[in-house]
């Protein structure tokens, strides 16, 4: 399959560049500052600029997108918006259909009609592009012409997570997946493999999902 990967330089777009590498699909990897390896044709593009990313991604078979506005961006909420919805849009008019996005565990419900973000747990250092992720998906379930999928990690999903590729996970939909201890936890590697088998094998059209151990 051809497959464009927006975010490829990030944590979880590398990763997932690396296992749809492993899997042998063409890949074109988009990022702020691309690199010059042999898994991917690199292109680096202004994702604001909706028509000239529309131009990339057409003829592909599926956009995954892993766009970060950044961590330590002072203005990240809008940014993860108006860069989110540009993407969206720059997918619709490539004509592509299957459309792939990530974005936050924060808006996953763990009691009826309460979400991870707004319990008073939630770390206050994730707190804006959590809400930018939840109110981008809320965006995003309008859209009525993309195959799309939203995929929200783990609650456990970042660097400390030291498990590696497994190939094992779980999927959920709008609650998060735990294990016997009450964790919601999956590493980066594996990720890609959801996001991998996704591609290869779809099972999520116009929803959320996520997964976990």
């Amino acid at each position: 399959m051809k497959i464009a990967i927006i975010g490829a330089t990030g944590f979880v777009g590398s990763a997932i560049l690396n296992e749809l590498a492993d899997r042998n699909h063409e890949l074109t990897a988009i990022a702020r500052t691309p690199k010059d390896t042999p898994e991917a044709k690199w292109i680096a593009v202004d994702i604001f600029n909706t028509d000239s990313l529309a131009e990339i991604l057409k003829g592909h078979d599926v956009v995954v997108n892993a766009y970060n506005s950044g961590w330590t961006n002072p203005n990240i909420y809008d940014d993860f918006i108006k860069g989110s919805k540009s993407i969206q849009e720059a997918v619709k008019k490539s004509g592509v259909k299957r459309f792939i996005t990530i974005g936050g565990g924060g808006s996953l419900f763990v009691a009826p009609n309460l979400q991870a973000v707004d319990t008073p747990d939630f770390p206050k250092e994730y707190y804006v592009a959590a809400t930018a992720a939840r109110d981008y998906l809320n965006i995003i379930k309008q859209e009525k012409d993309l195959d799309w999928a939203f995929f929200s990690p783990a609650f456990e999903m970042h660097q400390g997570i030291t498990t590696g590729r497994t190939g094992k996970y779980r999927l959920g939909l709008e609650n998060p997946v735990f294990n016997d201890e009450q964790r919601s936890i999956l590493s980066v590697e594996d990720l890609a493999v959801v996001i991998a088998d996704e591609v290869e094998t779809p099972k999520h059209h116009q929803v959320r999902f996520t997964a976990a151990y």
